[in-house]
Parts: structure tokens; sequence; C-alpha cells
């Protein structure tokens, strides 16, 4: 119990159950825009139909809109239409009407980056979830399609450039330097897919061949001085294309992709029907400012948002509570596309450590929610973890329990049956029923449950009758609103291997665990099996087992399938580390025998490696404790990271040598390398050795790519050498033009495990180049300051009150952007009383801030209940 009062929202929520068809709909639409960036013209001619037998209103959505003139069927009927509230409600008697709106509204003052706003001189939209509304009078509701004819008009000198949706059909100069631009997209859409953007742009222009033969044009428009950092996305864009004419058999289907690339952007991308508009960190990239890691995000991000061009645009959601269906479903396609480009073992691993790292702790915490939610106040605050990557994973089950080729066959029937129209998470479920026959009654559950299963497994070996029981227990954690949970099927991967020969004795196979306790046996065992379990990670569960420290230590180096080897070396590593921390020693010896035997196994490749041997995070090792210390986390972790730096300095400094390249090349081979390159060198820095700031300057000034130089900024950002403020300095002096690059130098200090990144932290959100107003400058500062447990949880920093003001000076201007930032206050009871105590303070002082925005005012609230 809190002892203060929460002050209550003053927001409804809004509930799944009471979804309702809507009462028009609107066949056609037909914008007239006049662009200004302080005052943009908007006509509207909306075509609507009555749809079923009522009297009910025309309701219109709007938000900071002034209707300044109105008809219907080309009359001002003034009596007929009124305002309630931000909404235009028109009493209309028949059942086919013209409705005509104009308002103005001025993109240079939006902030907050939805509806049309304005980004380095460039005007754009942002549209979903409820941003259409803000442009003009519409019912702006995912289940609404229409078709849309776009007119633009501009200064042709300001903005040269005219792009919406679909088709261009003309295009010409008018009086007084002016021109317009005519779009027509053939395709029914609801309004969260319109886009519209007007700017000086240049495009890398490319075409793709489909199957049929039908040639599309491919423009990716970007600044002028961008223009070369687009071939990456280029060839990304046609690869993904191919993929997913090859894997999913879905064409394109209009004559044009238009990808935009904006510096302000409150997420990565969006996936408007043939005028994607992106956050230009996943577009930019060429190897002297952009990591591997970047060239891998801008490649997954654009075969995403093409990707969606099916499954959400031709497919969309009924509503807002279906977001997983186009959200789940996508990630799980760009998941497959990612890793058929490179190393699917190393692509599942970093598929894992980000689902850990951001949705485990979400199903643990007070914003817990199923990937269907059940209600929510502001839908931007849905655009979760859990929506996305744990969505992922339940259509990543669903294709282990049909099997290949029956969830293709499910998704064939999905697209076929529900093409062009809102469809429902059910919708896709009784889809994959009807193309394989398959019950998934059951497997609903994991549609409508909160919490991340916690299984427990059992291994019994009966020697002389050489057969072995395998006990599973689960159980699903209370959330809030969800008590009580019934059993869900898991579907696991489980094999063994024998202990003495260290190869396979019994082939993998598939387990579901859909009850409370099941079991497994295996017969004609003839030696000691050791179990590997939810290989692959075939299900997104947390796993207890009675596997010993030389179980798992077996199996780092024996496994033959490469995730659960991974694995295995994981929980090596986390029973060590939570052990230590909980009696204040730790035995290394396991753990860096392991480590030795990775870092030195000539079969195994330098990107697995590399993963392999990276020590779990400090945020992971405290969530398998009751109450987080994470001074106690660090000093363990630390010991370790020494421990394994010193006693390994050879194989450290062999797999450093080793992995230096004489040019750059962008494969996966020389991304593994490059990799390994600078967890080794990490290695050598914790080791405290002499020579550790020299190796990693020398890095950093002789790099001739942005993975190495990055790498080496990140190992000194760490220390205390005085080659530390030489590279920083270097690196600002060099790129303090290229905005995301800079951003990468914000985030270096933010992640920093030093003793004063709480401080240098505060002095850096002073900086000239800091900015509130770019959500990618909030991100790389403040968002990465949030995620580093050490400094971010450091009582004597003022942590908490830094990122609680920083939530409420955002507010103002950007509320997604700050409610973002909530999470890292809001696992509070997960802390020892005094942090848990401080977190708790900064929530309430927030949550009692006058003309709180909704969206940060429900995290708060859900926080803080």
């Amino acid at each position: 119990m809190l002892d203060a009062p929460i002050a209550a929202t003053p927001h409804a929520a809004i509930q799944r159950g009471d979804y309702l068809p809507p009462d028009w709909l609107v066949p056609e639409i037909a914008l007239d825009v006049t662009l200004d960036p302080a005052r943009t013209h908007v006509r509207a001619r909306l075509t609507v139909r009555r749809n079923g037998t009522h009297n009910r209103p025309l309701r219109l959505d709007g938000d900071g809109l002034n209707a300044f003139a109105v008809t219907i069927d080309g009359e001002e009927l003034h009596d007929a239409w009124r305002m309630d509230g931000p909404a235009l409600v028109i009493d209309l008697a028949g059942d086919d009407h013209l409705i005509e709106t104009e308002v103005e509204i001025a993109p240079s003052l939006n902030s907050a980056l939805m509806g049309l706003y304005e980004s380095g001189g460039i005007l754009c939209t942002q549209c979903e979830a409820e941003g259409f509304r803000r442009i003009t009078f519409f019912p702006d509701r995912p289940d609404v399609l229409s078709r849309y004819t776009v007119r633009m008009e501009a200064d042709k000198a300001r903005y040269p450039v005219l792009l919406a949706n679909g088709d261009a059909m003309d295009a010409g100069d008018l009086p007084a330097g002016r021109h317009y631009a005519l779009w027509r997209d053939p395709f029914p859409k609801p309004c969260y897919l319109f886009a519209m953007v007007a700017g000086d742009l240049v495009a890398n222009h490319g075409i793709f061949t489909t199957r049929s033969g039908r040639d599309i044009a491919l423009g990716i428009w970007v600044r002028p001085e961008d223009l070369a950092k687009t071939d990456h996305a280029m060839q990304s864009l046609k690869a993904s294309m191919a993929w997913d004419e090859r894997v999913y058999g879905r064409e394109y289907d209009l004559a044009i992709f238009n990808i935009v690339a904006v510096s302000d952007f409150n997420f990565g991308a969006m996936e408007n029907k043939g005028l994607n508009i992106f956050n230009s960190r996943y577009v930019l990239a060429d190897a002297d400012t952009a990591t591997d890691a970047d060239f891998d995000a801008v490649a997954g991000v654009i075969a995403h948002e093409y990707f969606h061009n099916w499954s959400g645009n031709r497919v969309t959601c009924r509503d807002w509570f279906q977001l997983s269906l186009k959200e789940g479903f996508t990630v799980f396609r760009d998941q497959q596309f990612s890793a058929d480009q490179g190393s699917a073992a190393v692509k599942r691993i970093e598929d894992v450590r980000a689902l850990r790292a951001a949705q485990f702790p979400e199903d643990a915490g007070p914003l817990a929610h199923p990937i269907r939610p059940e209600a929510y106040i502001e839908i931007s605050n849905f655009y979760t973890a859990t929506i996305y990557n744990k969505g992922a994973e339940v259509i990543r089950m669903l294709r282990a329990l049909l099997g290949a080729d029956g969830f293709r066959a499910g998704t064939d029937l999905y697209f076929e049956r529900h093409d062009g129209h809102a469809a429902t998470c059910e919708d896709f479920i009784v889809a994959m029923e009807d193309a394989t026959g398959a019950d998934l009654a059951q497997f609903r559950l994991w549609y409508s449950q909160a919490g991340t299963p916690r299984v427990t497994a059992a291994l019994d070996y009966d020697a002389p009758g050489g057969r072995a029981r395998l006990t599973l227990t689960q159980t699903v954690p209370p959330t809030p609103g969800q008590p009580d949970k019934a059993p869900m099927p898991i579907p696991l991967k489980v094999a063994l291997l024998g202990e003495r020969s260290g190869q396979s004795i019994h082939a993998e196979q598939l387990v579901t665990l859909d009850a409370e306790v099941g079991e497994v046996l295996f017969d004609g065992l003839t030696e000691r099996p050791v179990l590997s379990i939810n290989r692959g990670f075939s299900a997104p569960i947390m796993l207890d087992s009675d596997r010993s420290a030389a179980d798992l230590a077996f199996l780092s180096a024996h496994d033959d399938d490469p995730f659960a080897r991974y694995e295995a070396m994981q929980q090596l590593m986390l029973q060590s580390l939570v052990g230590g921390v909980a009696t204040g020693t730790i035995d290394h010896a396991p753990v860096i025998d392991a480590v030795r035997r990775t870092l030195t196994d000539p079969t195994l490749d330098a990107a697995f490696i590399a993963e392999a041997v990276l020590l779990p995070s400090e945020a992971m090792i405290g969530d398998q404790l009751g109450a987080v210390d994470p001074d106690a986390i660090h000093h363990v972790r630390e010991a370790l990271r020494v421990d394994l730096g010193r006693t390994l300095d050879h194989a450290w400094r062999d797999a450093y040598a080793r992995t230096h390249a004489n040019r750059y090349d962008y494969t996966p081979l020389a991304k593994g390398m490059r990799r390994l390159r600078t967890v080794a060198l990490g290695f050598i820095a914790a080791s405290g050795a002499d020579d550790a700031a020299r190796l990693a300057f020398d890095q950093f000034a002789q790099a001739d790519n942005m993975t190495d130089r990055q790498g080496a900024l990140g190992v000194l950002a760490n220390g205390t050498a005085p080659e530390r403020e030489r590279a920083l300095a270097d690196f600002y002096a060099r790129y303090r033009d290229d905005p995301l690059v800079i951003d990468k130098w914000f985030s270096a200090q933010a992640l920093s495990t030093r003793a004063d990144t709480a401080t240098q932290v505060a002095a850096l959100s002073r900086h000239p180049d800091f900015t509130i107003a770019n959500p990618n400058r909030m991100r790389a500062l403040i968002g990465a300051f949030a995620v580093n447990q050490r400094a971010f949880h450091d009582l004597a920093g003022g942590g908490y009150a830094f990122v609680a003001d920083m939530i409420l000076a955002v507010d103002r201007r950007n509320p997604q952007t700050a409610a973002r930032l909530v999470p890292a206050l809001g696992r509070w009871r997960r802390f020892e009383p005094a942090r848990s105590a401080a977190m708790r303070a900064e929530l309430e002082r927030i949550i009692a801030t006058p003309g709180l925005s909704k969206d940060v005012c429900e995290q708060v609230s859900k926080s803080l209940g």
C-alpha cells in the first residue's frame, strides 16, 4: 500500500469489449492541401455512407482543429453541424452524402510530431495511431478504409518535391512560383496510413522487377547532403521485396515505392502505403558514420516497413487492441529476413537478448499487458516490447507448432481471406486453424494472458534401465488485473547429449507443455544424458532446471544447437553472478574455463564467440533477484570481468590480433571479426593492463569504419586514462555536423560505467548540441542513461530526479517521447528500500504536476497503482 493516495487519472479508458462497428463509412476522400509551415490550408471532401440501420449522426474526430467551413452536399447548413469538444458532429438524414470541411493548421508549431509537422525544413506527416485527426476532421479509427486522392500545392523553390501515397497522377507549375502534384492511392486504407511529404529532397532511384514482370520505381528521398549514404538502404529494400515474394508469395502492388528520411520522428519508421517515412537513423549508413549494428538495423527496419505492405496495409487492424496482429507478425517476418541475410544463430541471440532486456521486465512490472490488451487510455503507450517482440515470439511458436508448410498455408489463407479488410487477432488464428486443421483454442491464451511463464525442468536418469524421465512444470505469474492464469501451451525443443561422448543421444523433438505438469520419457540411453532444452529459444519463458554448473559448462562446449550453447554459457554465468550477489563471494573458475574453451575453439565463428563470452547485463542479473541492489550487482560483475580479463589475457590478445582487418568489408565474417575484436578489447581493458588505453586509442585513431571507432570509444569512455578525453574531443570535432553520429557521442558517455556518469550526463544535458526537441537526441542521452543500471540508480547522483525533470520538460512538447521514459522509474518495487522509496517519490511528483498529458499520466498512474 502507498502511504499517500495517487491522483486519479481524469482520462477514461477505452475497453476492447466495447467495440462497435463504425456508424459511417468513408469510401472516398479527396484532400486539397495548400502547404505552408505557418499556415497550411486543408480542404477535405468526404463521401460518407451510413453503416447499418441507425439514426446516429456523423462524428468526425479532430484534435486542435477549427472548422471554418463545413458544407453538406454542397450547402452550408449551419444548423446541421456542431462541435462536441474536439469532434465535429453532423446530423444527416439520408444514407449517402458529400461532406466538405476546411481547416488551417500550423506545422511549424507542432512539437508533438503527430499529424503534419516540420522537420529540418521538410513538411511531413505521422498519423499512426491518431495523428490524422490533427490534419483534418475524419472518423479516425483503423476500420474505416478509404480511397485517397490528394492534391498538394506549395512554393516550388521551398518545396520542390511533393509526395503522397499511391501513384503519381499529375503535376505542374502554377503562377507566382508555386506548383502542385496529384496523387491517387487505388487501395482502400485507414487514415493512419496516410502520408504526405514536401521538401527540398533528392532521391536515390532504383527499379525492382517483380516476379510477374512489373517494374516498380523505387525512390529513397533525403536531404542532398545525405544522398551518398542511401545505397545500403536501396539494396536492403530490393532484398526485402525479393525475399517477401520468395518466402511469403507477396508481390508489391503499386507502381511506385518511396521512402523519405526525416530527422525528427517519434518512432523508427512508418509503413504508410507506398510512402514510408523513416527516422533518418534507419536510412543513412556508410562505413565512416554507421556501425555494423546500424547497417543491420537499416536493413531490418527497411524490411519491416516494406513487409507491412501486406501484414498491416493490405490487411489492417480492426481496432488498436489488435495492434500485435500487424506488429508481432511483421517483427517475426523481419527477424526471418535478417536471419537469412547473415548468421541465423547470432540473429536469434540478438533477438532474445532484446526480448529479455525490454519485454521480460515489462511483463514482470506494473505495465504488464497481454499482446492483445483489454483496455488503454492512450494507444501510443501500447507500442511496447510486448506488442512487438513478444508478439513475434507468439507467431514463432505458431510456426513451430504447425510446421513451416502449415504456417505458410495459414498465412496464404489469411491474406487471401482478409485482403482489403480490417481484421482481428482471432481472424489470424482462425486462418491457421482452417488451413491446417489444428485446434488452437488453448493457444489463444497467449493473446489474452500477460506475464512470462516460468518452466521448471528436472531430468531423472535410470542408468540400469537406460531410461530418463523429464518432468516439466509451468507457472504463469499474476500480473495487474490478472491474478490467476490458466496453463499455456508451451512448445519446447528438447534434445539429450551424452555426458561421456559429447554427442547427441536423443535427437531434437518438439514437446508441448500444455498443463501445469508434464512428463517426457526417453529410452535406449547408454550414457548419462545432459538436457538441452528450449533450443533456439522455442518459447518465450524463464527456465529453471536441475542442471549443475558442470552440466552447463559441458553444454557450452558441446551442444549442437547454437542458441542452446550460448544459453548454457549465459546460465552458467548467471548462476555464478547471482550466487555472488547473495553470498558476497564467487567461484570464477567454472566460468573462466568455459569462456577459455569457447574463445579458443577453432570451429566457432567470431560472431558467435563474441556473443557467447559477454557477461549478462547488470539489469539481467537484477531480474533474477528478489530485490535489486545495483551496487552489489556491479561489484560482483566487475570482479568477474577483471578476473576473466587477467586470467585469459593471452587468449584475449590473441583474439584481438587475429581479428584485425586490413580493410573494411560488410560481410557476416567481417562483422563477426569486428565484434569479437571490440569484445576482446573490453576484457583487456577490464584487466587493468597498462597498455589497454593505448590499444583502444590506437584502434580509435586508425579505424577505417565506425564499428571499430565507436567500439574503442566505448571502452575508453569507461575508463579514466587521458586517452578518454582526447578520443571524446576528437570524435566530437570530426562529427559535430552529423547529428546521428553525435548521438553516438552522447550515448557513449551516458552508458559509461564510471562512478561519475550521473554527473557527466547532467552536464551533457546542458551541452549546446543537446535538445529535448529531437527524440533521437533524447533517446541518445536520457534514454541511454536510464538503462545504465549503475549510473541511473546511483543514489548520490540524483538520477531519479534528473530523469523525472526531463519527463516533465518533454511532456509539455512531446508526450510520446516523455512517456517512454517513465518505465525506468516504474519498476520501483523491484529495488531495495532506499532506492524504491526515492523512485516512488519522483513518480508521485510527476503525477501531482498540473497539466500532465494523458500519455504520461497513464504510465505513471499504472506504475504507482
